[in-house]
């Protein structure tokens, strides 16, 4: 079993629930069972608004996990996915922070999943077919994934 605690200003308290080990269900499907409001519309994975960010308890590394291709697009389009951290999780299996809550299968590792409660900002879809060729493009600088990844292989 994972302890999941989850985070927000929509909740009065953190609230920590168990989420079972081998269950393919997503964190948003674990969520709404337990009546905790991450904001969501698609459930597919498009428009970002179920965005999270995920740090796990331990102290241990990430447990890796694949991000499809259209998270991958989702979070580089809303800023929360570096060319470094998509590296990091193709490469290294280190998986990003931030992630979709619509998207993520819980593992067997105690997690804090933070959210503002406030839906992420649809994008588009007439733009994904060239926002999609540009994924690539997209240049943060990383500061804050190359934190993240020292601290979890530390």
């Amino acid at each position: 079993m994972a302890d999941i605690t989850f985070a927000s200003p929509l909740l009065p308290k953190n609230k920590t629930v168990y989420g079972i080990a081998g269950d393919t269900h997503t964190l948003l499907a674990v969520a709404r069972d337990h009546r905790i409001p991450v904001p969501f519309n698609c459930e597919d994975g498009d428009c970002g608004s179920c965005l999270i960010k995920v740090t796990v308890l331990d102290g241990k590394q990430p447990m890796g996990s694949t991000l499809s291709e259209k998270e991958k697009f989702t979070l580089a389009a809303h800023g929360k996915l570096s060319k470094e951290a998509k590296e990091l999780a193709e490469i290294a299996d280190i998986p990003p922070q931030y992630r979709l809550a619509c998207q993520y299968i819980v593992r067997d590792e105690p997690i804090l999943v933070e959210f503002s409660g406030e839906p992420g900002v649809e994008i588009d879809p007439a733009r994904h077919k060239h926002e999609r060729a540009a994924l690539n493009d997209i240049e943060t600088t990383g500061a804050e994934d190359r934190e993240y990844a020292e601290s979890v292989k530390a």
